[in-house]
């Protein structure tokens, strides 16, 4: 199989980030100038999931849709690695070489569980920081009406986060990195920004927490070379988030 030219694979990578974290990165900093010229950060919200319908079937299909439709760039990854394989890489798949597999669940279980908890429990208090200094946003992970599919769609939408970061933003960006002749540090600090960026729009408070986020998790990765311990680590995070504001927001004073 020919190996494709350093040209190629940076031609690819515009063509998978144009079409998912990096479209999103880019309309993150619209989004926080916007809404730097409007008021303070600090009076200003970040609303994660959002309601498109005020019809429950219709919302339900429109949440639907944004989560499959959100996968497609993963697939494209995963094609992507698959017809790229080098000589040396023949024989395994792009889901053994990401480790976006089920090869060892309990381990990955464990690491997952622990990366959350080490990145989850910090997180609270920079966002306390954040709001205190008038750098961050209020967010408020879920909009959505109390609907009978509403915490199995949060639980999905958070899945679907964990897989599209951590598939693309570290196991595949830090491969084609590589290929690019870029040393791991300067890789790193790359998919780092990147994670950062893309979280902008809630303010600078969680730029600088998810960029933090990134190192961790790319230095991870690169001594496990697997990603689903980071997918899981983000799923956790999410549905966290997202099912605990949405079940519990109101009657703690919330939303």
């Amino acid at each position: 199989m020919l190996v494709p030219s350093r040209r190629r694979l940076r031609i690819e990578v515009w063509i998978v980030l144009g079409l998912s974290l990096g479209q999103s990165a880019v309309y993150s900093v619209v989004q926080l100038l916007d809404k730097l010229t409007r008021a303070p950060l600090a009076e200003g919200t970040s609303t994660l999931n959002r309601s498109q319908s005020t019809r429950e079937y219709f919302d339900l299909t429109y949440q639907l849709l944004d989560i499959v439709f959100a996968l497609v760039p993963v697939v494209l990854v995963i094609y992507f690695l698959t017809g790229h394989r080098t000589a040396g890489e023949s024989g395994a798949s792009a889901f053994r070489k990401l480790g976006f597999n089920f090869a060892r669940p309990g381990k990955d279980l464990l690491q997952g569980m622990g990366l959350a908890a080490l990145i989850g429990i910090p997180s609270l208090g920079l966002y306390a920081a954040g709001r205190a200094l008038g750098i961050t946003t209020a967010i408020i992970p879920s909009a959505l009406d109390s609907y009978w599919w509403t915490v199995p769609v949060l639980i999905l939408s958070a899945v679907r986060h964990g897989i599209v970061e951590e598939v693309i933003v570290v196991g595949y960006l830090l491969d084609r990195l590589g290929k690019f002749g870029w040393s791991m540090p300067l890789a790193i600090f790359a998919s780092s920004m990147l994670r950062g960026s893309y979280h902008l729009y809630q303010g600078f408070g969680p730029f600088i927490g998810n960029a933090v986020m990134g190192v961790v998790f790319a230095w991870i990765y690169t001594r496990t070379r697997r990603v689903m311990p980071l997918v899981i680590a983000h799923a956790v995070l999410d549905i966290v988030a997202f099912v605990g504001f949405s079940l519990f927001g109101k009657a703690i004073g919330l939303g």
